[in-house]
Parts: structure tokens; sequence; C-alpha cells
């Protein structure tokens, strides 16, 4: 059975307290929700949500929030947080592509996407979390000095990636082709399931960090 088939998912989503429903109802009201007006930092695209959990753990002054399509996924990442009970940590089940209706202006100071799915057919270019489609949402509620952080194995979605952030008017302030053997981008990189799963491999991964 595929992970994002798991029958009732939906339901255990429903009804848990750590996702936030009705979520384009919180637009610009992300303080209240959180009971604070500490930076908010989302994870488009978070799996099971390792990466955000740990990073939210890490953090407890930050206020970070999942988005995972995949109902079945973000099951997993649940169960995580119920274990964890991390005050500083919330999950949307919800596309991206609806992305900037739920977060207002000013309202996020930085975004990880992590090994985005590629959608390698030409055709579905704009559905690429780091396209400038998707570069064009997150400009509507980045902070002006928030940042953007990338990381893949797929060495054909990054160098896209960063010919769209060059066309679209962004900086790319680090790069690396080899991110666990560059000291500088690889301190204090909290790794995914994917990331794990790849470089065991010996795949090299990918990163960047853009600002406006």
């Amino acid at each position: 059975m595929r992970l994002r088939n798991i029958p009732g998912s939906r339901d255990v989503i429903a009804e848990n307290e750590y996702v936030v429903h009705e979520e384009k109802t919180v637009k610009g009201k992300w303080n209240i929700v959180f009971g604070n007006d500490n930076p908010i930092r989302i994870e488009i695209g978070m799996g099971k949500g390792r990466f955000i959990c740990e990073i939210a753990m890490c953090n407890p002054g930050i206020n970070y929030v999942g988005i995972e399509k995949y109902s079945s996924v973000l099951l997993r990442a649940i169960q995580k947080q119920e274990e964890l009970k991390l005050p500083n940590l919330k999950f949307i089940r919800m596309d991206a592509e609806e992305i900037a209706e739920v977060f207002g202006k000013d309202e996020v100071d930085r975004i990880y996407l992590n090994f985005s799915d590629p959608w390698p057919k030409d055709r579905h270019a704009k559905r690429r979390l780091p396209s400038r489609q998707f570069l064009k949402r997150y400009d509507s509620f980045l902070k002006k000095d928030g940042i953007i952080e990338f990381k893949t194995d797929n060495r054909d979605l990054f160098d896209y990636a960063v010919i769209e952030a060059n066309e679209a008017g962004w900086n790319i302030d680090s790069i690396t082709y080899d991110l666990h053997n560059d000291p500088v981008m690889n301190e204090g990189n909290i790794m995914t399931e994917y990331e794990e799963r790849f470089s065991s491999k010996g795949n090299p991964i990918f990163k960047y960090i853009i600002s406006r």
C-alpha cells in the first residue's frame, strides 16, 4: 500500500490539534495561532516531518509551519509531533499553489524547500516549487530581508532553480554542489529522510540560499 493512500488519514488530520484547519482564515493572524510574535518559518512539502520537527525542537523561539499535500504523509509528521508536543510547530494539509492565500504580507521570514517534486515534464514546470511562478507567490508574504533555502539531489532541478532565481531577479547568496563536503554551508545542517537516503548512496546534495 502506498503511504499516501492510508485509509482514514484525513479523518485523523481533521481532528488533530496540531493541524490548522480553514487555513485561509488565519492569513495575517499567525501570531494569534501561535500566541506570540516570534518569527515564522515554513517548510513547503515537508514529507514525514523529520526536518521540521527537529528544527522546531532546536529553535523554541521560532514558530514553524509544515505544509504537506498528501494526507497519509502528513499523518507521519503528526505522529512525531504528538510525541514531541512542540508548541512552536503547526501543520497544514494543502496544495502549495494556494500558499499566497494562507500567509499575509511580511508574515514569514524563511522558506524551506527540501527535495521537492522535480515535475520533470516541461509542461509541468510551473508546478516546481523553485519556479518563477512560485517565487512570485513567495514574494507576496516573505519579509523583505527573508530568505529561501532549497536542497535537492536532482541536478536538473537544481540547475533549473538557479536559472529561475536569476530570471526572477532574486540574489543567490550562497550555493553549493556538494553540501555535505562544504564545511560552511553544511554547518548546522538538518537532514531530511530523503537526504539521508540519497547521500548514503553517494549522491551529492545541492543547496542554495536566495534573497531579494
